[in-house]
């Protein structure tokens, strides 16, 4: 059966791209021009995924109002914010009412894909039984790679998909700089080096909010981030 994902987003031009890109690679897409179609649509069934942009019709933060309803309902419904507004306020702002991620407009769309389906990958992993699967442990962290799950002295760290990728990045090869353009690599993002060094900022906060002395990563000024060795 295939996956339903919702697209609201007020620019008809930029819904229908979306559409047909995510048509092709088998999705159902349920298009929304506003925030008010959407909450009706949703309220008589939740889609499998939702693409939300932040500014809808007259609505400056619509995106983010129908991001916190979503979020109530259900604590595990994938919500993706896709926007012309990729500022640093506006990423943390979405990725604070649970956003699972964040992408500008000026994402390709092979980049949207590729994330859509590592958010069901990852919603998929965590509903199976866990099977034999690439583990890294490196003192209090560790990394389970199909499940896309970070443990910190045994507590879960809520990481978002681009968030995972960075600390995967660092954790496979502790000790090495990895460089921003590594990062935005393997995280499957392009972004500015300002975001780069937000999402760390973020990933950073996230464990220290299980531990307030967690100091694993290193900024190698200059050059990019490590985990420590």
């Amino acid at each position: 059966m295939s996956r339903t994902v919702a697209i609201v987003e007020d620019e008809p031009a930029i819904r229908a791209n979306y559409a047909e890109a995510l048509r092709r690679h088998g999705y159902g897409v349920q298009p929304h021009a506003s925030r008010a179609e959407a909450q009706a649509a949703f309220a008589l069934k939740l889609p499998d995924l939702v693409i939300i942009d932040v500014g809808l019709g007259d609505e400056p933060e619509g995106g983010f109002d129908l991001c916190r309803e979503l979020r109530a309902r259900s604590a595990t419904l994938p919500i993706l914010f896709l926007t012309a507004r990729d500022s640093d306020f506006d990423v943390i702002s979405g990725l604070r009412l649970g956003a699972d991620d964040y992408l500008s407009k000026d994402t390709s769309l092979p980049q949207l894909t590729a994330r859509i389906h590592a958010l069901f990958r990852r919603l998929d992993s965590l509903a199976a039984p866990q099977a034999r699967e690439q583990v890294f442990r490196l003192r209090g962290l560790t990394l389970e790679l199909e499940r896309m799950r970070v443990t910190w002295d045994g507590r879960d760290v809520g990481l978002t998909v681009t968030e995972f990728w960075m600390v995967h990045a660092m954790v496979r090869y502790p000790g090495h700089v990895k460089t921003r353009e590594q990062l935005m690599r393997e995280a499957q993002v392009v972004v500015d080096d300002a975001t780069i060094t937000s999402h760390i900022k973020r990933i950073r906060r996230k464990f220290q909010a299980l531990d307030a002395a967690f100091d694993e990563i290193d900024t190698v000024h200059g050059a990019g981030y490590r985990w420590r060795a």
